[in-house]
């Protein structure tokens, strides 16, 4: 099973605003899901993000794979990079 980290559109027509969740990949955007991490909103100034970043990094060390989209709103709110550090630091026998 690919398990993939992407947006689920919610809102209202014209309001879209989205949660992060980690899904089966073979499952409809807006289907079936294991775990909500986040939620973003493009219509405000700025873009709200809240993203748990416990559950993301967990979910990303397990393997999940994020979308473009959920991998920008990652990067902006530097999971990926303290994922990036604690997989090296796994690599080099230390610990983050």
């Amino acid at each position: 099973m690919s398990v993939k980290i992407r947006l689920r559109r919610m809102g209202k027509k014209k309001q879209p605003y989205y949660r992060l969740v980690v899904a089966d990949s073979r499952s409809p955007r807006d289907g079936r899901f294991i775990d909500i991490i986040g939620s973003y909103n493009p219509l405000t100034q700025p873009a709200e993000v809240k993203i748990d970043e416990e559950k993301a990094l967990e979910w990303l060390s397990k393997g999940a794979q994020p979308s473009q989209t959920a991998k920008r709103l990652l990067s902006q709110a530097g999971i990926i990079a303290k994922h990036a550090a604690s997989k090296n630091a796994a690599a080099d026998g230390t610990e983050a």
